[in-house]
């Protein structure tokens, strides 16, 4: 147990390092805040003795000094408006502070998304990996603001009215230094006990928002199998263990508030009696008793204010660890420092002996061979989880083989850069992706400087220009996020007319025309023939009827091509693509 404490110490000092680390580079508005913290505690700490000052020329009948404590009211007051001023200003110092961490935060972990592997993010769920860009981060920034602000402000305030103290009364000011301390102990023992459970928030709140990313995105098939009720108990679930650890932590830390101010009250009631003796024996005066207390109050002040914002703080640790988790995901394994920019691509591409699978201990592809000449349609074909799409995956390099060598005009993908791999292929999925842009923004994504005319030409070979052009705003039409005012097939039309445009020397079609209707999809098919002639395109097809014209079928099953050939030929041969097929068009014979 000893030994848990000193990692989660250990690990919560090197978490304060990296956001110290993340808050360096505005140094100069730290110094800023700094300064107007010292002016802002100085003038604070002058009121109170211009307080006792006043009181002391009020003290005794017939003694009253009316014209100095006029002027010593207008001295006040003007001094809480210059210290509040300050204090303004340490204030916008701290936020752009604050503020400028969690942008460069947030900057750094959507870079991140773009550099870690792909099995990282289809590994985790979108709503924690959500959570912790914009809820955890904004758990730092706030913990660094308040802490910022506590920290100047209160070491300041602290020396400066133990200096104060120490000057009116030595023994008095012993007195206070002693019984303070008491308040540290009380706020670290109970910052001890609820740090365990401000991580298990953190953690949860993670999981709640991505339960809550999952089901809202899916409404609609949550409502067609009827789901509500068990979604809603699911939810209910996670809901109460947040609940259950949120309480627990909340519990935990307002401990720390009103244990700390019992101490001061204690340091309050000492002054009181030591300060009311001494006016008795004549050592301090009655202004000089209350300047005390005013002080002993200002010197304890930063202790109740520090465990006052323990909960903030323990959250934006617990938030960072989160963050920094994230941001120490390794990358994915760079291009070699010799890779080559692929200029000119043929299309011909070399499989030889390759394995690979998605988790060690379950094999998917194995000693896989395949050889396309340029120009050829291979169309792949089999049983759900047979390592079609998986292909596509390797072919594109969003994952690296585990062995074996993938070819293309004789150079291996691993010795080409992956970005100049990538752009000599069109590739449409299944699942059509657009954002919340214009319709030619999202026909241009993969060609921002395409011109008016290209994309309409990319358009009206897609048959998807008539629609475009019925809109009011026409190509200038912005389409909600994921294209939720069109409808799935359209969606999949701007697709393709998007790969179109890019007119790329390889075609990967994944399932390309599954949400069109069969009329356009004839229209379709005719213009994917257009764009296919003299590249090598690669079909991922559950509908058989669309891959008949392929040059070379390939028939997958666990992993491994058990077939292949022309759709004659398998025919012909009488086995399993051969029954793949009748099973499509057996009721229809």
């Amino acid at each position: 147990m000893a030994q848990k404490k000193k990692l989660s110490g250990k690990a919560n000092k090197e978490t304060i390092k990296r956001i110290l680390g993340y808050a360096a580079p505005y140094h100069t508005k730290i110094l800023l805040a700094l300064v107007f913290a010292i002016l802002y505690v100085a003038l604070n700490l002058t009121a109170p003795i211009l307080v006792g000052c006043a009181i002391d020329k009020a003290v005794g009948v017939g003694q009253v000094d009316f014209k100095g404590i006029l002027n010593l009211i207008l001295l006040i007051a003007a001094t809480v408006i210059c210290s509040s001023v300050f204090q303004w200003l340490m204030n916008l110092c701290t936020n752009l502070v604050a503020y400028g961490t969690m942008r460069d935060l947030r900057r750094d972990i959507y870079a991140k998304f773009n550099t870690v592997p792909l099995k990282f993010i289809d590994g985790r769920p979108h709503g924690d990996l959500l959570s912790r860009m914009i809820n955890d981060v904004d758990s730092v920034g706030d913990g660094l603001l308040q802490g910022i602000t506590q920290l100047f402000s209160g070491i300041v305030m602290i020396i400066c009215t133990l200096g104060f103290m120490v000057f009116i009364n030595v023994y008095i000011a012993l007195v206070v230094v002693v019984i303070t301390p008491l308040s540290m102990f009380v706020a670290a023992f109970i910052t001890r006990m609820s740090q365990k459970q401000f991580r298990e928030q953190s953690k949860t709140q993670g999981e709640i928002s991505a339960y809550i990313e999952e089901y809202i995105g899916q409404q609609k098939v949550v409502k067609a199998f009827g789901f509500e009720q068990r979604s809603q108990k699911s939810f209910e679930e996670i809901n109460a263990r947040l609940k259950e650890c949120g309480q627990k932590s909340q519990f935990y830390s307002s401990l720390a508030n009103p244990c700390t101010r019992f101490v001061n009250g204690l340091v309050t009631t000492a002054v009181c009696v030591a300060g009311a003796v001494s006016v008795i024996r004549g050592n301090m005066s009655v202004g000089q008793v209350v300047t005390f207390i005013t002080y002993a109050n200002q010197y304890t002040k930063p202790f109740n204010e520090v465990t006052g914002v323990i909960p903030q703080l323990q959250t934006a640790l617990a938030g960072a660890d989160r963050v920094f988790r994230l941001l120490d995901e390794p990358d994915q394994k760079p291009d070699p420092e010799n890779a080559a920019v692929f200029e000119d691509c043929k299309g011909r591409i070399d499989i030889e002996n390759v394995s690979f699978s998605y988790t060690p201990d379950k094999k998917l592809i194995t000693d896989f061979n395949l050889h396309v000449r340029p120009g050829q349609r291979i169309a792949i074909v089999g049983p759900t989880g047979c390592g079609k799409t998986t292909m596509i995956n390797l072919l594109m390099r969003f994952y690296d083989i585990d062995s074996g060598t993938i070819m293309i005009d004789g150079k291996s993908i691993y010795d080409i850069t992956r970005s100049s791999l990538r752009t000599k292929y069109g590739m449409v999925l299944q699942d059509s992706w657009l954002y919340n842009a214009t319709i030619f923004d999202n026909i241009a994504y993969g060609k921002p400087d395409a011109t008016m005319e290209e994309v309409r030409m990319a358009a009206k070979k897609a048959y998807i220009d008539s629609f475009i052009e019925r809109l009011p705003d026409g190509y200038d039409t912005v389409i909600t996020e994921e294209g939720a005012n069109l409808s799935q097939g359209q969606r999949q039309l701007m697709c393709i007319a998007r790969v179109m445009l890019c007119n790329p020397p390889m075609l990967i079609l994944d399932e390309a025309t599954s949400s069109i209707d069969t009329r356009t999809e004839i229209k379709i098919q005719q213009a994917f023939n257009a764009m296919m002639k003299g590249r090598t395109s690669f079909i991922v097809a559950h509908r058989l009827s669309t891959i008949r014209e392929a040059d070379i079928i390939l028939v997958m099953k666990d992993g491994n091509i058990i077939e292949q050939g022309s759709h004659a030929e398998l025919m012909e041969k009488q086995g399993f693509y051969h029954n793949l097929y009748n099973s499509q068009f057996a009721q229809t014979v």
